[in-house]
């Protein structure tokens, strides 16, 4: 008795590990383009560094009583070595241990940039996801609020070039260490006595970090922080005037903002100018880039000490916000779609394919069925979906007089041409600029 083996068990990816098909991949690829356009005018080049990371590395340089090190990495034990591991949740740190391994500023500052996956062990929801990707801007090594102003300038550029309206721009200044303890105990002693108010995730924080407390999306806690002592209060001179200038570059590049007080970050190694640019677009997930000034990190993780200022941006976050405003980048289409109604026009179709592609224009060529070709019908009508300008047409009655029929697939195309097939880089520039 003969029995039908059973289907295997349908593998899925990862929830809130998303895979990114070919219809979305061109909205990715604009996006990437208007990034790498923005960092090449700005003359920031371009750092990759490994997924994984030594845990140590995130528990040192974000702060063990953060979030992110308590309850979102995604970490494990390389059974090989023993290493404590862990897929980075973000990139700040892993650019700052590449340029001390590395040395980089060796001969002075650095400006960088990075785009790729990050990870975190979250609930998934619109804009948070536990795969989710960055663009980040470190710039190394400068410790004038210049530097401060230029990041935050980039970001507008960005904005700009893929056509969005303008983000609300807020931004704050955290001081330096004296000015933030001297503050935070001031912070505890008023949570302190008004504990009874606080809910169970700010009580958890109030003796670990306070200062993220101040970042709670709790309606009921607003009356309460609101009357908090405000860190801003708390700045000697010199930090004032960190953020004076910062202030009075963005109003001399015509950028509108807003001091926001209770503005924070949710990593350890912030000092001086914070930021986020923000939108009323996407509900609670509002904040599609953040950073500013982190001058300790570099000494904390082994290196020189040296100034550091930088932003991460969520693509994901920024996607959908170009989708609200209906903003995406041209199809991904080919300018050619060579139809193929008979086998013996095959190779005289590709080697015709490949001195267009030489060209500078995409070409398919229809793929040959196990019993021959296809038929014409359904060869144009593939032709059609593809989106391609033009159909390459090698009949039997072409291909014997050493000729390719050339067809407009779009209005306003112009009328069906022949050309030689002996010399097709001649006609690929008529083609380009009838496609331009």
């Amino acid at each position: 008795m003969s029995t039908t083996p059973s289907r295997p068990q349908t593998l899925r990816a990862v929830k809130g590990m998303n895979d990114i098909l070919p219809e979305d991949s061109p909205r990715w690829e604009w996006f990437e383009s208007a990034v790498r356009e923005v960092m090449r005018l700005y003359g920031y080049r371009n750092i990759r560094t490994p997924i994984v990371e030594p845990t140590a590395l995130f528990v040192r340089g974000l702060g063990e009583v953060t979030d992110v090190v308590e309850k979102e990495m995604y970490s494990f034990v390389d059974a090989l070595n023993s290493d404590e591991l862990s897929l980075r949740p973000e990139n700040t740190a892993g650019v700052v241990r590449a340029a001390i391994e590395h040395n980089l500023l060796y001969d002075g500052g650095k400006r960088l940039f990075y785009i790729g996956p990050m990870f975190r062990h979250e609930r998934p929801q619109r804009g948070r996801y536990r795969q989710f990707h960055q663009v980040g801007v470190e710039a190394l090594g400068f410790p004038g609020a210049d530097l401060d102003v230029e990041v935050i300038l980039m970001a507008r550029a960005i904005w700009k070039s893929l056509g969005l309206p303008e983000l609300r721009l807020e931004i704050n200044c955290l001081g330096q260490t004296p000015e933030r303890q001297r503050h935070r105990q001031a912070l505890v002693d008023y949570l302190e006595t008004n504990r009874h108010a606080l809910d169970a995730e700010a009580q958890q924080r109030l003796h670990t970090n306070p200062l993220r407390i101040l970042d709670s999306k709790n309606p009921q806690m607003r009356e309460l922080l609101e009357g908090a002592p405000r860190l801003i209060d708390y700045l000697d001179a010199p930090s004032r005037q960190h953020l004076d200038d910062v202030c009075a570059s963005l109003q001399s590049a015509g950028q509108a903002f807003v001091i926001n007080p209770r503005l924070v970050r949710g990593l350890d190694y912030y000092n001086l100018t914070v930021f986020e640019w923000v939108t009323d677009d996407l509900g609670a997930q509002g904040t599609v880039c953040g950073g500013g000034r982190y001058d300790p990190l570099i000494s904390l993780l082994g290196g020189k000490a040296a100034p550091a200022v930088g932003w991460g941006m969520g693509v994901e976050r920024v996607l959908d916000l170009c989708a609200v405003h209906g903003l995406s980048g041209p199809p991904s289409v080919p300018d050619v779609y060579c139809v193929v109604p008979h086998p013996q026009a095959v190779p005289v179709a590709i080697r015709v394919a490949e001195a267009l592609r030489q060209c500078g224009l995409s070409v398919i060529v229809h793929p040959q069925g196990p019993e021959g070709s296809p038929s014409m019908k359904s060869q144009f009508k593939r032709a059609d979906a593809s989106g391609a300008r033009f159909a390459l047409i090698f009949g039997e009655e072409e291909t014997r007089e050493g000729q390719v029929s050339v067809k407009p697939l779009r209005e306003a195309a112009g009328e069906q041409n022949r050309f030689p097939l002996d010399s097709p880089s001649r006609w690929a520039e008529q083609l380009r600029a009838d496609i331009i």
